[in-house]
């Protein structure tokens, strides 16, 4: 193997090593300025797009140890990979294409160790970020302090309601 594909492959096996995940797509009639929003939009939710060669990918997903099949690479392949929070990654790449039909179409992916279809991939997307969930564990934290508190204010308003009418009535 020639030294810049040498340099190429360890490049890409160095990327998925450090990723939390991957997400591999096909992409077809991506513009430049198109292709340079959807880097700036993936850049912002903690990861990267690459446009890998599908033999340069194959053997840098071998050489990080899991396999790719060739058929299952069709068209120009576009590899999103998560550095932090692979969740929110995932949701960029659906906006993204919600957004720009027709320009990509997720194969595939691999979370935290595991091979993931499309489909899989398409139900990470629609789980909560680490923020969404820690927003919800607080408020169900919060939850029985704020009802009680509620509870315990109505009484006290309530014994103030009695005592005002009670003075009302006798004047």
């Amino acid at each position: 193997m020639r030294e810049e594909k040498q340099l190429l492959l360890d490049e890409i096996k160095d990327k998925m090593d450090q990723s939390s995940a991957i997400v591999l797509t096909s992409y077809q009639k991506m513009t430049p300025n198109m292709a340079s929003d959807l880097r700036m939009k993936i850049g912002n939710s903690g990861g990267m797009f690459e446009v890998v060669r599908k033999r340069i990918l194959i053997k840098a997903a071998e050489a990080a140890g899991f396999k790719l099949e060739q058929k299952m690479l069709e068209g120009h392949i576009g590899v999103f990979f998560a550095l932090n929070d692979p969740v929110s990654v995932a949701k960029v790449i659906y906006q993204y294409r919600k957004e720009n039909e027709d320009v990509l179409k997720v194969l595939g992916g691999r979370f935290e160790g595991q091979s993931c279809t499309a489909t899989d991939v398409e139900q990470i997307a629609k789980l909560p970020s680490k923020d969404e969930m820690r927003a919800q564990f607080l408020g169900t934290l919060e939850a029985p302090l704020s009802q009680t508190l509620a509870v315990m204010e109505s009484l006290l308003t309530s014994v103030l309601y009695c005592m005002e009418n009670k003075e009302q009535s006798n004047n």
